[in-house]
């Protein structure tokens, strides 16, 4: 009932308005264009840095609540100190974890790239032997 009320008053829910940017966005790039590789759409890249994301987070701000503790800093501070630590390593490791996979990407991608220039020479070397051709080298 309340999704009839806010369609008869003009209002799209976000689902809805999600989709009418994508096909915005697809109209003015043309519908077709190419996804590039990036770290967020690698299957197991994207899943890896938030995982480190968290992790680092987490870290950081037991060790600084940790330090702080010990160094007898008053409670309030030592919430302070550890959530500004968690923060900064939260971070910091989200910038050098995208780092490392854009490197690992990368070489994938170049991996892909060779063994198929392998084969793409293969097969042409392949097709010359049945020609009865001498293969080019």
């Amino acid at each position: 009932m309340a999704q009839a009320k806010t369609r008869a008053r003009g209002k799209a829910s976000a689902s809805q308005r999600r989709g009418a940017a994508a096909k915005r966005g697809n109209a003015r790039t043309g519908g077709d264009a190419p996804i590039l590789p990036s770290v967020a759409n690698h299957p197991r890249g994207g899943p890896q840095v938030k995982r480190a994301r968290g992790w680092g987070g987490l870290v950081g701000f037991l060790l600084v609540a940790l330090l702080s503790w010990r160094a007898h800093v008053p409670l309030p501070d030592t919430l302070l100190r550890a959530l500004a630590g968690g923060i900064v390593a939260y971070l910091a490791v989200w910038a050098c974890t995208v780092a490392v996979w854009r490197h690992l990407v990368l070489t994938e991608l170049r991996v892909v790239r060779e063994r198929r220039a392998a084969e793409a020479s293969e097969r042409q070397r392949t097709a010359a032997e049945q020609r009865g051709e001498a293969p080019d080298r």
